[in-house]
């Protein structure tokens, strides 16, 4: 199961916005001591954070621990194939998270740093926002 909010009742569909260039608020560790920060901004969807997610877990054998700080809040809407103009906003069919650029994504703790710097670059190549790892 991916990630997305409990209670989608005060959700409306939403706009996907613009997107600012830079995070200044949630760019330092928190939890972890190595993190994955995105260097770009973007959108990410819940299906890539959980593929990183399983990435990174899988790199570090399931020692340690991974924090995710990010969380698809962003309802994406879709209209069925060949359907014609018209007729409202489509569905919700994903949930996204908007992405600054300097957002912290990943904590890792509880490993190496070399193999925890590893299992981030493979989590980062999974995202298709550029990602640097720092501590």
């Amino acid at each position: 199961m991916f990630l997305q909010p409990k209670n989608t009742k005060q959700f409306k569909k939403t706009r996907k916005g613009k997107i600012c260039k830079l995070e200044f608020k949630a760019n330092i560790l928190q939890f972890g001591v190595i993190g994955m920060k995105a260097a770009t901004s973007g959108i990410i969807t819940a299906r890539q954070i959980e593929a990183a997610r399983k990435a990174i877990t899988r790199k570090i054998k399931r020692k340690g621990k991974v924090w995710i700080r990010v969380f698809p809040d962003l309802p994406i809407t879709a209209k069925p194939r060949e359907a014609r103009m018209g007729k409202g906003k489509g569905s919700i069919s994903l949930w996204a998270a908007r992405i600054k650029g300097g957002t912290v994504l990943f904590e890792v703790c509880g490993v190496k740093e070399n193999v925890a710097s590893l299992a981030l670059k493979l989590g980062g190549d999974k995202l298709p926002v550029k990602t640097s790892v720092f501590n």
